[in-house]
This record gives C-alpha cells, sequence and structure tokens, in this order.
C-alpha cells in the first residue's frame, strides 16, 4: 500500500513538471534618466518537447518610446536529469523615453499550444527628458532605422547578414527615406545584397508600419568584439532633406581556430584555384604570354589575398590585371576572380609555371583546407623553331597581316580583316587578301580624286557669314539632338521582355546622348548645368536617377514593379531635359 502512494505522488511530480511555460518581461532598471535606454528583456521558456509557441510576441503599447533597436536568440537543450527538452527564447528591446514620469509597461502575450500566457505589467520612472527634435522631424518626427543583424557570433572573415529596416506611424514617411549610405570601417567589409524595398508591414514593433529598404554582408575582418557602425539615410520632402541614422550593432568575432597551414592568409569559404595559359599562339621564348590564374568559389572572395604566380629563373612575371565576377550566394560572396598575368619565359623548353601554396578555412567544416600549388607545365620554342614550322601560306599570310596592321586608310579600317593563323591551306582566303589590296588601292585612288574635286567647289562657293558663338552652339544641338522618344519605346521593349542588360546599356547611350547635346562628357558637367539653367530641383532629380539606376542595374534581384517604375521616372526627367 505504501508503493503504490509513493508511485501516485512521484506520476503527479512528473506531470506538474512536464510542459511547463514560463514567460516574464523585465526592465534593467526601475529608474532612469532621460538620456538613459530604456532596456526590456522577454524570456519565453518552454519546457516539454509537445509544446508548440504558435504566435510571436505581442508587445504592449509602447508609443511613449522610441524603438531604437532589437533582437532575439533561440537556445535549445536537453536536461540531462529528467531527460526534457529545454528551449529558451529571449528577445531584447531597446526603447528611448520620449516623456518624463512614470510610464506604464503593459503585459507580453504569447500562444503556446492553444492558450494564451501574459506577462504581469510594471511601471518605470524617468526622471527627466532632454527635448530634442527628432532628425526627420519634418516628417511628424517619426522616422526609425533599425539594423538587425540575427546571427552576431561568426568566425574572422566570415559573413553575417544584416538587413535595414524603416519604421514609422505614418506609411506615407516610408516612401521619403532615400539614400542609403552603408556603414564603412576599417575593421569590417561591407557588400549590398540588394536595396530593393519590401511590402509595407502595417503591423510593426510598437504599432507602428515598417518596411525592408536594404540587405547587405558584413565580412569583420579581425576577431573580439566589433561594433558595425549604423546605417544612414536621409528622408526628403518638398522642403528639407534630413539625415536619420540607424543603431549600432556588436558582433563577437571568434578568432580562427590554431593550426592554421603558412600558406592561409585570409580565404574563409570553399575555394578552388586553376591555372591556364590564355594565349592562342605557340609560346615563343622572350615574347609575352598571358597565363590566368583562376578563383571559384563562395566566402570572402572580393577580400580575400589571391594566390601569385611563384618567382622563377625560367620566366619573368609581372603584376596581374584582376578582374571579378561576384554575387550574393547563402555562405558569402560567390563568383569568380580572374588574375590575368603578363610571363615573358627566359628560356625555349619545357617550363613549369606555378602559383604559391593556396588554403581556406571552411566555417561548415571548421577546419583548414590546403589545396597546394596549381602549375602549368609550358613547352616554349624559340624564334627559329617557330619559322621553321611555319608554311609557305602562313608566312604569306603573315605578311599581308602586318600590311593590313600598318597601312589604313581613312575609307576602310582594314585592322579588321585580319587572317587567323589556320592549319590547312586555304586558296580563297589568299585570293581574298590579294583582291582586298587591289580594292583598297583603287579606292585610295578614287578618295584623292574626290578631295580634290571638293577642294576646288569649296574655292567657288561663297563663305556664309558666321553668326554669334550662341546662334552656332544653339545650331549644333539642333542638328545633334536625338529624339529620345525612339530610346523610350525601346526602353520599354526590353523591359517587357525581361532583357535587364541591355536595358541599362541602352539606358546608358540616352544618358549620353542627351549629355552631348549639351557638350558635357561627365554626368559631375552635367548636373552642374542643369542646376545653373534649368533649376537645382530638377538637378537634383537627375542625381538621385543616376544614384537608383546604379542601384537597380547591380541589384541581384530585378523585379518588374521596380523597372516599370523607374522607367516612368527616366520618361518624365529626361523629357523634361530634352525641352
Amino acid at each position: 500500500m505504501q508503493n503504490k502512494w509513493i508511485y501516485i505522488l512521484l506520476t503527479l511530480a512528473s506531470v506538474i513538471t512536464y510542459g511547463q511555460v514560463n514567460l516574464t518581461l523585465d526592465a534593467d532598471k526601475n529608474e532612469y534618466g532621460g538620456k538613459d535606454i530604456v532596456n526590456l528583456t522577454i524570456v519565453l521558456e518552454l519546457n516539454g518537447s509537445d509544446l508548440v509557441q504558435q504566435t510571436g510576441f505581442q508587445l504592449p503599447d509602447l508609443s511613449k518610446f522610441n524603438i531604437i533597436g532589437s533582437g532575439s536568440v533561440t537556445n535549445t537543450v536537453i536536461d540531462p536529469a529528467t531527460n526534457t527538452l529545454i528551449t529558451q527564447k529571449v528577445s531584447r528591446i531597446a526603447l528611448e523615453p520620449k516623456k518624463k514620469g512614470k510610464i506604464k509597461i503593459g503585459s507580453v502575450l504569447v500562444t503556446v499550444n492553444n492558450k494564451i500566457y501574459k506577462t504581469e505589467p510594471f511601471d518605470v520612472n524617468i526622471r527627466d527628458i532632454v527635448d530634442k527634435r527628432s532628425l526627420a522631424s519634418n516628417t511628424s518626427g517619426e522616422v526609425y532605422l533599425n539594423m538587425e543583424i540575427e546571427d552576431r557570433e561568426v568566425y574572422q572573415d566570415q559573413p553575417t547578414i544584416a538587413v535595414l529596416k524603416v519604421y514609422s506611424r505614418n506609411m506615407d514617411n516610408l516612401r521619403k527615406v532615400k539614400n542609403i549610405r552603408l556603414p564603412q570601417q576599417d575593421n569590417i567589409n561591407v557588400h549590398p545584397i540588394n536595396f530593393a524595398k519590401s511590402e509595407i508591414d502595417p503591423s510593426g514593433n510598437g504599432n507602428m508600419a515598417s518596411q525592408v529598404l536594404a540587405m547587405f554582408m558584413v565580412f569583420p575582418n579581425e576577431a573580439g568584439y566589433v561594433e558595425v557602425p549604423g546605417v544612414s539615410a536621409s528622408v526628403s520632402t518638398y522642403s528639407h532633406k534630413n539625415k536619420i541614422v540607424s543603431n549600432k550593432v556588436k558582433l563577437n568575432v571568434r578568432k580562427l581556430p590554431e593550426g592554421a597551414p603558412e600558406s592561409f592568409k585570409n580565404a574563409v569559404g570553399n575555394f578552388n584555384v586553376s591555372v591556364y595559359n590564355a594565349s592562342k599562339e605557340k609560346p615563343e621564348a622572350k615574347k609575352p604570354m598571358n597565363v590566368v590564374v583562376k578563383l571559384t568559389g563562395e566566402g570572402n572572395l572580393p577580400d580575400l589575398e589571391l594566390p601569385k604566380i611563384a618567382a622563377s629563373p625560367d620566366y619573368e612575371v609581372f603584376a596581374p590585371k584582376i578582374t571579378s565576377k561576384v554575387s550574393p550566394g547563402t555562405t558569402g560572396m560567390k563568383g569568380v576572380v580572374l588574375a590575368n598575368y603578363v610571363i615573358i619565359p627566359n628560356k625555349s623548353g619545357d617550363i613549369s609555371i606555378k602559383t604559391e601554396p593556396f588554403s581556406f578555412f571552411d566555417p561548415q567544416d571548421r577546419d583548414y583546407i590546403d589545396i597546394g600549388q596549381k602549375i602549368l607545365a609550358v613547352k616554349t620554342f624559340s624564334h627559329d623553331q617557330i619559322m621553321e614550322s611555319r608554311t609557305t601560306v602562313e608566312k604569306v599570310n603573315e605578311y599581308t597581316n602586318n600590311l593590313l596592321e600598318t597601312v589604313n586608310t581613312p575609307v576602310l579600317k582594314t585592322t579588321s580583316f585580319k587572317v587567323k593563323e589556320k592549319s590547312k591551306f586555304h586558296w580563297s582566303i589568299l585570293l581574298t587578301n590579294i583582291a582586298i589590296l587591289l580594292g583598297l588601292f583603287i579606292a585610295y585612288l578614287l578618295f584623292k580624286t574626290w578631295q580634290k574635286k571638293r577642294t576646288l567647289v569649296r574655292e567657288t562657293v561663297s563663305q556664309k557669314p558666321l553668326g554669334s558663338v550662341a546662334e552656332t552652339e544653339k545650331e549644333i544641338r539642333e542638328l545633334m539632338k536625338t529624339d529620345i522618344n525612339d530610346y523610350f519605346g525601346y526602353l520599354e521593349n526590353l523591359k517587357d521582355n525581361n532583357e535587364y542588360d541591355k536595358f541599362f546599356a541602352t539606358l546608358e547611350e540616352l544618358d549620353q546622348e542627351v549629355r552631348n547635346q549639351y557638350f558635357k562628357g561627365s554626368v559631375a558637367e552635367f548636373k552642374t548645368f542643369l542646376e545653373k539653367h534649368k533649376g537645382s530641383s530638377l538637378a537634383e532629380e537627375y542625381g538621385n536617377l543616376q544614384q537608383r539606376i546604379e542601384m537597380e542595374k547591380y541589384s541581384p534581384v530585378k523585379s518588374l514593379e521596380g523597372i516599370e517604375e523607374l522607367l516612368k521616372t527616366i520618361v518624365n526627367l529626361y523629357s523634361q531635359i530634352s525641352k
């Protein structure tokens, strides 16, 4: 009987402890000064694997504060004593008080397994308040930027994704935020992912509407606590332009593990290296050849130190030309980086062109991977060997090509008729070269005859009276004037066909044509010209349009709605400029 009661008590104890939900809301202190930040901490603890959080945290009315930052972290452990799954979610909200006195902070609500849990409300006392105007006071004083970085613990040179959001009680204010400037600092490298604005969320924190403005990757290049500076933007209205700045975020950057190979420098991710000969001609001693070192992969690709071609007495190597094509990936920037070297072999025969050893750190495997050196075996020939290996037809073709390269008439660009080396004899190529030379000679004679006749006609025609400089410039502008409506129609077709590369190339051509009408070579000169002759408002619109075009052009994900809105702005602005 006694054992039976013990069994019942143990069963009741296990039922009481199993499936427990704890929800708390605390402030870091009870009394604050006017310049202090109120830090709220929300903790939700679920003891049991069958507990499911069905809703997010429903915050109380925080209209008496400015929300300047927020973040959350989730931890899951198993209690070894009871073998119970414990899930803990911690969220922190940083608030700036708007008024002094006693302010009540209400309850936080959350739904777990169809049951609503809430915290107890409490008061905080604000001793005094500094009366300061918001940086965006002309927009109702309620436009705030917030930078969110969920993964704040990364390795050195490992990326973390940052999301920039804007908050305001007035949805119209969200459309006035422009000119986003990403943070710049020596101990971080920042690369944009996209600047495409999301749909407006009307139910953001503190009953304020919110919108995602930008996403970017942050690569901390030193270990320790690294603070990411705030992102700045401007809030533009008809009469003012005000600057707003987001919160700062501190990252815990872990130092890379010990035991790195000697060839490791700063490559973090997953990469591969290859080397190849890009020259089409046979390698010849004492003649330059192009050798390319190709690095592909995903990680801190734009910022890592490329493996160089190792020095050797067999060849002379010069500084490379670096080209890259990278785009945002899931674990970093992915793509390809090419280092194009000019190498001059010092001797004929077999030579080995080697790269420096290369290794990288893989954050997923938490280990260093050494891929060693890459070797390109090249057989070079002396000049006599190259000449002996050529056939008679190849020598004739080389002589013709040299002639076409050095003799160029104003009538026809002959260098485009160069003949490539062929391994077979082609009579058609030889006859074509002879015909081209005869045609060029006849065209040259005709051109000289036409020049003499033109000189005689010019001497007999009376000179037209010269006008003023302004009249002459106006006449030239009218002759150079381009019908931009043709460009508008072509851009519309490119947009409908999703040919965005041609779209932006045509747009650059349109801008160049319009600037040529006013004899302005650069965008800066043209903007100054517009400000002087057509008003500062139109010049500012032109500058903002150029910046917006650059953002849309290099955005990895392009939306049809964004391109349509951009095209409408282009048609409106260039129509005003060309009046």
